[in-house]
């Protein structure tokens, strides 16, 4: 049913979704911008110029950002369910959720590693010169239960991000093309981590921008209401 003909139905519940996904999704774009943004980046074939990275607390801060977005998206794609529940987007919606809390679930035990198994490794360098735990980076990042694991969880991501978009193309409900920058930004998650810098940062300011066009359609319905 369009949001011209939708009978509004008031619900304490939706009211607070209503307020809190938006924000959730805006501040995740947000934190997805920071992510690259603060990120320190070196030469990390170097073991030295890789350790003063690690060790920095921008790399604890920016992957810590990266891990907050990804859970805040979670939240929007509730209050987008919320919005869309009774239009024809609505199992696109729903799916959506369901696959990016998997995806999410796959995707966050490989940051933790980054976060705090890296930042030890760099500590270790930096306090003792010793880089013969430098071995220890490839085996973190590329083992091959982790890299799949890893792959799988940033492919289920987009496929999410691809559902929303759908969800809200065939709604009728919220702007017919506002979800294809959330899509891509998603879909290019995997590739830009093979970017360069400056191209990490353009790919954190897409997402955002993805990320805020879907919270300001759905700061469009009144709180409280959704589509009956």
């Amino acid at each position: 049913m369009s949001s011209s003909t939708a009978v509004p139905v008031r619900s304490p519940n939706l009211a607070r979704r209503a307020n809190a996904g938006p924000l959730a999704l805006a501040a995740a774009g947000v934190l997805f911008v920071l992510y690259p943004a603060v990120r320190p980046y070196t030469d990390e074939t170097s073991a030295p110029d890789a350790a003063v990275a690690f060790a920095s607390p921008l790399w604890i801060v920016a992957h810590l950002a990266a891990v907050a977005g990804f859970v805040l998206v979670a939240f929007g794609l509730l209050a987008l369910r919320d919005r869309l529940v009774s239009t024809p987007g609505g199992r696109l919606a729903l799916a959506a959720l369901g696959v990016w809390w998997v995806g999410a679930g796959m995707v966050l035990p490989f940051y933790g590693a980054e976060i705090f198994a890296l930042h030890e490794i760099g500590e270790r360098i930096r306090r003792t010169g010793d880089v013969g735990v430098f071995d220890l980076v490839e085996a973190v990042r590329t083992g091959p239960v982790q890299f799949t694991v890893f792959g799988l969880g940033l492919l289920l991501l987009a496929v999410a991000a691809v559902l929303a978009a759908l969800a809200v193309g065939r709604s009728g409900a919220l702007g017919r093309w506002s979800g294809v920058a959330f899509a891509v930004g998603f879909g290019l998650y995997l590739p830009q981590f093979f970017a360069a810098p400056g191209l990490r940062i353009a790919h954190g300011v897409l997402v955002c921008v993805g990320c805020v066009i879907i919270a300001a359609e759905l700061r469009r319905i009144t709180p409280g209401e959704t589509c009956l």
